[in-house]
C-alpha cells in the first residue's frame, strides 16, 4: 500500500489535486499502475497542461548529511548553492569561493535552509 502523497509523488501531480481528484488516503501497487496506464480524464488534461518549465516535485538532499525530502518548489527559491537541515551550521558546508557572499533562505521544505553563494550587488 502507498499513500496518496507518494501517489501523488509518482503520478507528479500537487497532493492537492491528488485529494481533490479522489485519490484515496491508501491505495495498492495495482491501482496506481492502472491510474499510470491508463489515466482519468483530469489527469490527462494535466499532463497536457504541463510546460515543463517549473516542476511539480523536487527532491531536497542535504548538503552535509545526505537527508532527503520530497517538497513542491516555490516560486521565490533561487538555484541554491547548498541545501542543509536547518540544524547544520555555516561551518559544516565550503566555504563561498573568494568573491561571492553568502546569503541563507530559511523555509525551505520542512525543515531545509537554502544557501546561495553570488556576487555582490555592483552599484
Amino acid at each position: 500500500m502507498i499513500t496518496r502523497r507518494e501517489a501523488a509523488l509518482r503520478l507528479d501531480i500537487p497532493l492537492e489535486m491528488a485529494h481533490r481528484h479522489g485519490i484515496p488516503a491508501r491505495l495498492s501497487e495495482a491501482e496506481l499502475a492502472e491510474m499510470e496506464a491508463n489515466p482519468p480524464a483530469w489527469l490527462a488534461q494535466s499532463r497536457a497542461n504541463r510546460t515543463g518549465k517549473k516542476p511539480v516535485w523536487v527532491e531536497l538532499r542535504c548538503d552535509v548529511c545526505g537527508f532527503t525530502e520530497a517538497a513542491r518548489p516555490k516560486k521565490w527559491w533561487p538555484d541554491f548553492s547548498y541545501v542543509s537541515c536547518d540544524d547544520h551550521g555555516y561551518d559544516e558546508l565550503p566555504a563561498p569561493a573568494a568573491g561571492l557572499r553568502r546569503r541563507e533562505y530559511d523555509g525551505v521544505g520542512s525543515r531545509f535552509v537554502g544557501i546561495l553563494d553570488e556576487a555582490p550587488a555592483q552599484g
